[in-house]
């Protein structure tokens, strides 16, 4: 606590990072090359440093420790903090390419561990192009839940490339995904929000979740609520354009 009250970036009542000294821009260039290390394969990613208590050993492997949730594009962390106390035995991981935002996140993560023994054990935060690398940290079947919230629009026709959901890489969100797995989208721009629907819908390996299963589950109600740019959408008035699919099968 003596290192919190010396440094500015640490709130001295929470032990909370400011976030003010973590600002950047609001998005990045995902094609661009980044300076971070990244894992060959899943079985080359050390977790028992992302998550002390729930797996002490880098050599444990049973599969009720693997995570299961993962946030694309994670912003500052708002979902991942809900979601660690709505599941707190489901490990999950929110996945950054912007070096101060992450940095913003794993002190806040481990804040909240000080602040609330016993809890947050099950969250943590990996700085890494999550558009390149994906199949470098899941193995096939591994993800229960996958979310992209208020991703960048990339407006024009040009850099459509750039959109997180995309055909080919929808390719690559159901190799992880388990059968059953649910994409979570949200966007406050219904240009985005209708290609995001399209390509899901247009994809063999995915279904939209009805009405009634929407309504029964309680994460639903966190994509327009728990995050940053959320709230700022609600304060606005905005609107908000959701497309939530399940992996399924495809038929043979």
């Amino acid at each position: 606590m003596l290192q919190n009250k010396a440094n500015p970036t640490i709130n001295k009542s929470t032990g909370l990072p400011r976030k003010r000294f973590y600002r950047a821009r609001a998005h990045s260039n995902p094609l661009s090359d980044s300076n971070f290390p990244v894992p060959i394969s899943p079985s080359h990613v050390d977790y028992s440093l992302h998550y002390p208590q729930s797996l002490p050993s880098a050599n444990r492997t049973d599969t009720f420790n693997k995570i299961e949730f993962a946030d694309i594009g994670c912003g500052f962390g708002g979902l991942l903090i809900s979601l660690a106390t709505l599941f707190p035995e489901t490990l999950m991981i929110g996945m950054e390419l912007r070096d101060k935002v992450t940095e913003y996140v794993k002190e806040r993560i481990l804040g909240l561990r000080v602040a609330s023994p016993g809890q947050y054990q099950n969250v943590s935060v990996v700085r890494t192009n999550s558009m390149k690398y994906i199949p470098n940290y899941f193995e096939k079947g591994q993800l229960s839940k996958m979310f992209f919230l208020f991703p960048d629009p990339h407006f024009k026709e040009k850099n459509h490339r750039r959109r997180v959901i995309s055909p080919h890489l929808l390719d690559e969100y159901a190799y992880v995904l388990q059968v059953g797995g649910i994409i979570y989208t949200i966007t406050d721009v219904e240009e985005l929000g209708a290609w995001m629907k399209s390509c899901l819908q247009s994809h063999p390996m995915f279904e939209p979740l009805s009405e009634m299963e929407l309504e029964a589950d309680p994460v639903v109600k966190l994509l327009s609520s728990a995050t940053e740019e959320g709230q700022k959408v609600a304060r606005n008035g905005g609107q908000t354009f959701q497309a939530v699919f399940r992996r399924i099968t495809p038929p043979s």
